[in-house]
């Protein structure tokens, strides 16, 4: 997002304001599971690593309101991607020339001399449009550090307008992904907004990380994705080159791409002669309603790791005047790529919270209402299997409501003659004339449906088929509201597992 050029907020200052106003959080406010700000406000995640020994990651930052304002870098650090452990500030938008309007997304990566090596987008007075209207400019700088504490490079700003070729903006030219080649150099792709108003994804060249030059544009949107692109990550996955995006301002297209800001992801191959990204599949990433700016990394042990913001740009009028804390990001997932589908499943970390296991086979249900003993909680990890009773003749929907009591649910519904789920959160509490419900359709295989719900305090993450698709949303239900209710219209057998996620007073702080 946008901001003109303003004060600076000196790094101390910051460090300060956050390390006092933080003691005044109710911990209750926070999800057990899922990584908020130490206080204030949260966006985008960044700089997702893995550096001397520990994940890394690093959010859009404002720790003076719970509303977006002056971004910096929050810190947090983890050895399970379950129990993060918050430290101080990283860099704050403390140069007037480089970033005095918001140190904005970025990546991470080690460098060889042991350093940790943050790369931002940096926004600061001084653009010009070309009828003459004085804008912001985008450049990317950087941060050397310890894992700590960081020091900005003197040299900064490292890629500017000025090594942008004709047709590209520096007013929209931001969240840079950085990574290294196997022959040692330094490549990274940034979004930038072309003179035709649609997004595109520039990449850049670099032998020592600090010296860069301009290559390309790697991929283009024709009008078909939104407008403007950010937070792209580019990598190799299962054989395919990945391309992921969050586009601006898309128009929905039947289930699959919601109207407004959306993340998706291509998989594809680059052309050997043209250099260019050449996708052969599109699809979003999560149907939900609450999910946008993704990012990854890899792990020592060869896993590809996501994470997002669990929120969107639409939604936010939804803090509360009492709240001291607002945004939250997905529970880490590992991806992989299968039939050039993206599959996404919860970290594997997360089963060794799992407790007080409740199991229930062959349940049979017929067009009724149905609680099962042992079935409820609000920090539960539940997985379902839901078939037709008798083949011959199909059920024509399933329900699941969730966070529930006499009068507050959410809820999920299946209907597999159209392979069609719907989440619905209507009568979660919510007091905001907000976007409630969303679609998509599930694929293959219609009668049987298996799913895995991560619910937490405030929200919920579902994972379909194997985690061939997901839904993602946030909940504002009060955690007295417990209870967990199966429905359906016609007559099925359902297989339900339960276990409760423990320890949980300790897995954030």
């Amino acid at each position: 997002m946008r901001q003109v050029a303003g004060p600076s907020f000196p790094l101390w200052e910051s460090r300060g304001y956050e390390s006092h106003f933080s003691n005044y959080v109710d911990e209750a406010e926070r999800p057990f599971l899922h990584l908020t700000p130490l206080v204030g406000w949260m966006n985008d995640p960044n700089g997702f690593s893995y550096y001397e020994g520990r994940y890394h990651l690093f959010y859009q930052y404002n720790p003076y309101d719970t509303k977006w304002g002056p971004m910096h870098w929050g810190h947090a650090v983890t050895d399970d991607f379950i129990h993060w452990d918050y430290l101080p500030v990283a860099i704050a938008p403390d140069m007037p020339y480089d970033d005095g309007g918001g140190c904005f997304s970025g990546s991470a990566l080690t460098l060889p001399n042991g350093k940790h090596l943050l790369m931002y987008t940096g926004v600061a007075a001084g653009g010009r449009r070309v009828d003459g209207k004085a804008v912001d400019r985008q450049v990317q700088c950087l941060a050397v550090g310890d894992g700590h504490d960081y020091h900005k490079y003197e040299g900064n700003p490292v890629i500017d307008e000025q090594m942008l070729p004709e047709g590209c903006t520096a007013e929209h030219f931001r969240d840079p992904k950085i990574w290294q080649e196997s022959d040692g150099t330094y490549r990274c792709v940034v979004a930038n907004l072309a003179a035709d108003e649609l997004g595109q994804i520039l990449l850049f060249s670099s032998d020592d990380a600090f010296h860069w030059k301009y290559e390309g544009v790697l991929a283009k949107n024709d009008g078909t994705y939104g407008a403007m692109w950010e937070c792209p990550d580019y990598f190799e996955l299962n054989g395919k080159q990945l391309l992921l995006l969050s586009p601006q301002d898309m128009l929905p297209v039947a289930h699959e791409f919601h109207g407004g800001n959306n993340s998706i992801a291509f998989i594809g191959h680059v052309d050997d002669e043209t250099g260019a990204y050449v996708p052969e599949h599109c699809q979003t990433i999560d149907h939900g309603i609450d999910f946008y700016a993704t990012q990854t990394m890899l792990t020592p042990d060869g896993r590809r790791i996501m994470v997002a913001w669990m929120q969107n740009w639409d939604t936010v009028s939804s803090v509360g005047p009492d709240d001291r804390i607002y945004g939250q990001m997905i529970i880490p997932r590992e991806i992989s790529v299968v039939d050039d589908k993206l599959y996404q499943w919860p970290v594997r970390e997360l089963n060794t919270r799992r407790r007080n296991r409740v199991a229930y086979e062959g349940v049979r249900l017929d067009d009724t209402l149905m609680s099962l003993d042992g079935i409820s909680g609000r920090c539960i990890d539940l997985n379902v299997t839901v078939r037709s009773a008798d083949v011959n003749n199909p059920y024509r929907e399933f329900t699941l409501w969730f966070a529930q009591d006499e009068t507050f649910h959410t809820s999920l519904r299946y209907r597999p003659g159209k392979g069609e789920l719907k989440i619905n959160r209507t009568r979660s509490g919510s007091r905001r004339a907000l976007l409630h419900h969303r679609k998509c359709i599930v694929t293959g295989e219609r009668d049987e449906l298996n799913f895995r719900l991560i619910l937490d305090r405030k929200c919920a993450e579902f994972f379909f088929n194997d985690g061939e698709q997901t839904i993602s949303i946030t909940i504002p239900t009060a955690q007295a509201a417990d209870g967990i209710s199966f429905f359906a219209e016609g007559n099925i057998v359902m297989d339900v597992e339960k276990f409760d996620l423990t320890g949980a007073d300790d897995i954030v702080r």
